[in-house]
């Protein structure tokens, strides 16, 4: 565990994912959208948050898809960036230093096209101090042949976490797709498999084109929609795993501020993450961030993990 503060959290909105990852707040930054926190450092403060996911991490450094590869959409965005990053090495060179220093969670994306690859990243992370777990992406949209194919098959999801389970004691979320039949499956094969947490939606399959030109506007043709025009199916996943596992569940897809928020969470989610409107409003999860321990700090108002979960449907 590392030495962060957030790991003796002290807030009405202070929640648990269990295995001793603690969150001062249940907001979160979501991977692919603020890279490793450096940058969005300047703007906004990250010791009032409850973490961070980073950017995925792969074992060899990637370049991505060949741009084209964001475009704006009505109420989102859509991106194929085909998770370009700096590897496993140089993260731990150069940006594990900066992380260490946050007041809050860091939990590191995990990518890769075997569970040999996932395990070797996971083995790799596992004796650098200073990280608080790891959310495993099974479920991009934008890589031909990767983790897509394992995020699918309830199989393959347990057969990857219970290998990450046995090389690390470290909190494992996994990230799961809402482009398959039935999310639940995929969420119960990874609780049953060892998982701490789930982290849900990743973005919707999608398509952008230019009518004038008759082309895509990604070159990689197809991409992940996000942003708020998938929150309404966000909710209705979260809900639905929600239903399903008895572990915590993480909420994100079109969160755009505080009311979204309460939304995930009244509908089960533990915690959220932000990630689209980061883009926008660079400062977003610290002002959702006070505005949630605010509610749930004001007298009467029902306990955190008393409103997870509580919606009324009768």
């Amino acid at each position: 565990m590392s030495q962060h503060g957030s790991a003796k959290p002290a807030t009405c909105a202070s929640v648990s994912l269990g295995r001793g990852l603690e969150l001062k707040s249940p907001v979160l930054l979501a991977s692919g959208t603020v890279s490793y926190g450096e940058e969005l450092s300047r703007l906004c403060d990250l010791s009032t948050i409850g973490g961070i996911v980073t950017k995925a991490i792969s074992l060899e450094p990637r370049a991505g898809n060949r741009p084209r590869r964001i475009a704006e959409t009505p109420s989102g965005m859509i991106n194929a960036i085909g998770l370009a990053n700096v590897g496993i090495e140089r993260f731990i060179e150069e940006k594990v230093p900066f992380l260490r220093t946050l007041d809050t969670a860091v939990i590191v994306n995990i990518a890769g096209r075997s569970i040999d690859e996932y395990g070797e990243v996971v083995s790799k992370l596992d004796r650098v101090d200073g990280l608080d777990g790891y959310e495993i992406n099974l479920s991009c949209p934008n890589v031909k042949g990767e983790c897509m194919i394992m995020g699918v098959s309830p199989n393959a999801t347990f057969e990857i976490v219970s290998e990450l389970r046995k090389i690390t004691h470290r909190h494992l979320m996994i990230k799961l797709t809402p482009n398959v039949t039935s999310i639940s499956s995929i969420a119960l094969a990874a609780e049953e498999a060892g998982a701490d947490s789930v982290s849900l939606i990743n973005t919707v399959v999608g398509m952008a084109v230019d009518y004038k030109t008759r082309k895509p506007l990604l070159k990689n043709i197809t991409g992940g929609l996000s942003g708020p025009a998938i929150k309404p199916i966000a909710l209705a996943k979260v809900w639905e795993v929600y239903n399903a596992v008895k572990i915590p569940v993480v909420g994100m897809g079109g969160i755009a501020g505080f009311e979204d928020a309460m939304e995930f969470l009244v509908t089960g989610a533990r915690a959220i993450q932000i990630g689209t409107m980061n883009f926008v409003y660079p400062d977003i999860s610290e002002k959702v961030a006070a505005a949630i321990e605010q509610h749930f700090s004001a007298p009467g108002a029902i306990p955190i993990r008393e409103y997870s979960g509580s919606l009324v449907t009768g």
